[in-house]
């Protein structure tokens, strides 16, 4: 997760809300990314849905079924359903996202019986990503 943190570090030196997102296979950092959606102009901008592109490039195949996923904010729907499916196996978050978020908070997206069942764990470093984002928006206020 300190890897995401510091992606998300990467997106608020730009000026975009700071979530930051890395995927791991065998241990391995094979994929980073962090928010660009104002910075490149696109709907699909988001860290984890950035990072999720990266990894089925360099894996050349869509199925992330043996990589886990480790994000700074709880993912949105949009996100949420990528993951699903891209089929990965694992998803760490740090802060629910009260407004947005597809897990816990205002949706329950992966509690549905889809084909396939991602290992959720959230709240990891919670309070790093949290103050992050805080930050963000009171420079931007």
């Amino acid at each position: 997760m300190k890897e995401a943190l510091n992606e998300a570090s990467k997106a608020f030196d730009l000026g975009e809300v700071p979530v930051g997102a890395v995927i791991v296979k065998d241990d391995q950092i094979i994929a980073r990314a962090h928010n660009l959606r104002h910075t490149q102009k696109k709907l699909e901008g988001h860290a984890e849905f950035l990072a999720l592109l990266k990894a089925v490039e360099i894996l050349g195949d869509w199925r992330l079924e043996e990589c886990s996923l480790y994000v700074t904010l709880e993912p949105c729907p949009m996100c949420a359903g990528a993951l699903i499916q891209s089929r990965i196996k694992h998803l760490y978050y740090g802060a629910n996202d009260p407004k947005a978020g597809a897990i816990h908070s205002k949706l329950h997206l992966l509690d549905i019986p889809f084909n396939h069942q991602i290992e959720v764990c959230g709240g990891i470093m919670e309070s790093e990503s949290k103050i992050l984002l805080q930050t963000f928006f009171k420079q931007l206020r």
